[in-house]
Formats: C-alpha cells, structure tokens, sequence
C-alpha cells in the first residue's frame, strides 16, 4: 500500500459509541503490523449524503465501512451509500448497523420490496426486516459456523470463529426466505442458526457482520476481516 488507502465510514461519529472509538484503533493496529500499510479514515455523517446523489460524498473512496451507532441520522442516507458501494463494486463492509440496513438496502432495491423497514427506526411499518432480538447481545460473546465455501471462511481460514457483540436487533426470523432468495449469500450463522454474517457473491468486496470485529482492536488484535477488507480497498 504506497499511498493512503482512503476509507469512508459511513455513520454519525460519537465518541460515546464503542465502535467508533475501536475502528480508528484497529486500522493503526494494522499500520503497525503490516508494514506500509497506510490508511486515510473520514467519518460520512449520513445527514450530509443525499439520498439522490451519494456519489457527491462518497465517490473518491477506496473502500466504504457502514459502521455500528444506529438509528442514523439520515437512514436514506445510509441506505444510498450501502447501494452506491454495492452498485459501483466498492469494497464494502457492514458491522451491526451496517449489517441491518445493508439487508434493508437489498431488500428494496433489489428484491422490490420498498416497505422493508428496522423496527428501531420505524416500528409500525408493514414489512419489519429487521427486528428484536430473543436476546440482547449487548456486551455478549457467541461462537459462529462459518458457512464453507463462503468467502468468510476463506478470510478467517477456520470453519468456527467467536465474536463480540453490541447489538439488539438483527434479521426477523419470518423473513430469513427472503434474503435467502436474493443475491446475497449467508456466511455465518450462531449457535441457534440465526444468520449473523452475509456477503455479496462476484463483488470484489461486499461482507456484513451482525457482530463487531473492530472490538478485537480493544484486545490490540488485528482482525482478519478488517485485514481483508482493507486489502480489497488497496485493490490486493
């Protein structure tokens, strides 16, 4: 990586969510550790991407992270730019927010489903995507199958792996068939079956996690997933 490797997190920064203060971390863990690695973050407030024209924010990026802190500002805004990585084959990855509404995206824009909705953000909607957990996972820790012949697994190099969480809502069960009949394949699934990691097949780089690898940063470990989606957007 000669030059910067210029990543748009899209998401409204606070220091008070973890995640936040844990991403800026995991890519110095990175630099540090894979020598002439070299990273340029930029925070893309959704209330600033026009639902119309995300090009005007995020295009000049190598590589999109739709980051954890949800409900966003600007859902619409989120949603855009999710759509504009997947459109334009931007490396992209998705972790808890992220992973919620980059189903809601497929949802609407490519299954046709535009009432597909976050109870979060809209709880009365007719179509809930995404809703609450059985059980919180804030704080928790849970093991994970990955899916072989995934592109997940081949990242990891393992076929199990355990994760950390920060999380209330996830994909509605009912609607599992839904996303399963779409382009999108799932890549990890818990202990109970419940899909926790998804990924874009024929993308150079399309992967969205219910759980947070950037917490692995708070433990000064490089995560494989933030290794690998870094390298997808040096063009490695």
């Amino acid at each position: 990586m000669a030059d910067a490797v210029r990543i748009g997190l899209v998401g409204d920064q606070s220091d008070e969510v973890r995640a936040h203060r844990a991403i800026p971390r995991a890519f110095d863990l990175l630099a540090a550790r894979d020598q002439g690695a070299r990273i340029a973050l930029t925070w893309l407030s959704t209330a600033e991407i026009d639902p119309h024209d995300p090009a005007r924010q995020v295009k000049g990026f190598d590589g999109l992270w739709c980051v954890p802190g949800s409900p966003y500002a600007n859902m619409d805004g989120a949603l855009a730019a999710i759509r504009y990585a997947r459109e334009t084959r931007l490396p992209f990855l998705g972790t808890c927010g992220g992973f919620q509404h980059a189903l809601i995206e497929i949802a609407r824009n490519v299954l046709g489903v535009p009432g597909a909705d976050h109870a979060q953000s809209n709880p009365e909607a007719e179509m809930l995507l995404i809703t609450p957990l059985s059980c919180s996972l804030v704080g928790a820790r849970g093991r994970l199958r990955l899916v072989a012949g995934a592109d997940l697994a081949t990242i990891y190099g393992a076929d199990e792996a355990t994760e950390a969480y920060h999380c209330n809502y996830g994909l509605n069960p009912e609607h599992r068939a839904l996303i399963q009949s779409s382009p999108l394949r799932i890549a990890a699934l818990d202990d109970a079956g419940e899909v926790r990691a998804v990924e874009l097949p024929g993308h150079p780089f399309f992967v969205a996690t219910l759980f947070q690898p950037e917490l692995s940063a708070f433990d000064g470990e490089v995560h494989p997933l933030v290794r690998a989606f870094a390298r997808a957007a040096a063009g490695n």
